[in-house]
């Protein structure tokens, strides 16, 4: 009988990912905002702000054209992950998981080794998600946090624990009451996406946890 291993997100998945549909709310209901989740606004002024910090970091790449060319919809892209660490906040909040800052930086040193340096990291996540490089903690804690809860939860490689992922980030993502600008279009609780927007979040709890590099 084969040994059912516990699914979590390793350092190399969660890194390389390029997460019933809600009325949206008008600019007269929030101006200024592109979106209000769990009572919280995002300010469009911050969603510009990492849309900015991304074209800069891809204007001095020597593959400039290609970056930006491939990131085209940067806003949408940047406002669905801005939501989706909300909702994975939410989840973590709600299992009592947290996150310490030794973790991220061990998580981070960790990452850096895999993919040979500091340097190398940022170009591989500027080039597969967009990633600035003061964003790179953001992402390694979003890492921690979806393995944590893969642990607790005791999600499996396996259909079913999909699906158990998958419903547990739903019922956060409702719960939220997540209202996005209709500039942005809509989300989409069961993707826990904007709708048509392809961010394979939860596709990427799949991985074998042996297969992390240590400090994860």
């Amino acid at each position: 009988m084969h040994r059912r291993r516990r699914t979590a997100l390793s350092v190399s998945a969660a890194l390389v990912v390029a997460a019933p549909l809600l009325t949206a709310c008008g600019s007269d209901a929030h101006p200024g905002a592109a979106a209000v989740v769990g009572g919280q606004r995002i300010e469009t002024a911050a969603l510009q702000a990492q849309v900015r910090d991304v074209r800069t970091a891809q204007e001095a790449s020597p593959q400039a054209e290609q970056l930006i060319r491939a990131t085209g919809d940067l806003s949408r892209e940047k406002l669905n992950g801005m939501i989706f660490d909300r909702v994975v906040e939410k989840v973590a909040a709600d299992s009592g998981i947290t996150v310490s800052r030794k973790e991220i930086q061990q998580t981070r040193r960790a990452a850096a080794r895999q993919y040979g340096g500091d340097a190398q990291l940022a170009a591989m996540l500027l080039q597969q998600q967009g990633t600035a490089p003061d964003e790179i903690d953001d992402v390694v804690r979003r890492n921690i946090l979806m393995n944590k809860i893969a642990e607790k939860h005791g999600v499996t490689n396996s259909p079913e624990g999909q699906k158990k992922l998958a419903d547990l980030f739903g019922s956060a993502s409702r719960a939220l009451g997540i209202d996005v600008n209709p500039r942005y279009g809509t989300w989409d609780h069961d993707k826990i996406q904007l709708g048509r927007y392809q961010a394979p979040w939860l596709r990427q709890v799949t991985q074998d946890p042996a297969a992390a590099p240590t400090g994860l």
